[in-house]
């Protein structure tokens, strides 16, 4: 029970082909159904799509329990809406808190950069610059393509691994500790996609 990850469920998105990409690797997912129940896992994933309001499904117990997990060093992994929930908000629900484990706030990608109109959202493969390596990011090539859809993004702090351009460059990977995130899908940008949570598994086996 205690090597399980919390595949944690708010009705954001499909969960069916996260749970796939781990189980590729060995994994053991399952989704608990109440916070108390994450005492019992090892560490948590948040995957999600769609709007950043979903996420208020978290507020309240969910969230105090996910905090009480990183200060016992369990292990988080954030993906695409998941991973803008790290931050203190975005302005796509400003009334709507994150988690706050990382600074800064998420923005709405712009449609035009240098007089070229940009779609919104951003939908398809693109490419990772790295400004600085982390375990999350062990392994993978500079200029490796992952896949993104989204229009909403997270800002470029310290906390940035790679960032992907796309009319404006942003947050792509970011890393503090044993918290992860990454706004693109690891469970459809195949190889890469897959040693990003490889990655994230070798944390458990450092605990």
């Amino acid at each position: 029970m205690k090597s399980r990850i919390a595949l944690i469920d708010y009705k954001a998105g499909n969960l069916t082909s996260v749970k796939k990409a781990f189980a590729a690797l060995g994994a053991d997912l399952a989704v608990p159904e109440r916070p108390e129940e994450l005492q019992h896992f090892a560490a948590v994933v948040v995957p999600g799509v769609g709007h950043f309001a979903a996420t208020q499904a978290l507020a309240g117990d969910w969230i105090d329990a996910i905090r009480e997990g990183l200060a016992g060093g369990k292990p988080l992994l954030g993906i695409c809406l998941g991973m803008q929930w790290l931050f203190e908000g975005s302005a796509e629900a400003p009334d709507c808190p994150g988690l706050g484990v990382l600074e800064g706030r998420c923005y709405k990608l712009t449609g035009d950069a240098n007089g070229a109109v940009i779609k919104i959202p951003h939908v398809g493969w693109n490419a990772l610059e790295f400004r600085r390596s982390d375990s999350i990011a062990n392994g993978i090539a500079p200029e490796s393509q992952v896949y993104y859809t989204h229009s909403f993004v997270a800002p470029i702090t310290s906390d940035t691994v790679a960032v992907t351009e796309h009319g404006h460059p942003f947050a792509a990977i970011v890393q503090r500790g044993r918290v992860a995130g990454v706004q693109f899908h690891p469970e459809k940008s195949a190889d890469v996609g897959l040693n990003v949570l490889r990655n994230f598994l070798g944390w458990l086996r450092e605990r």
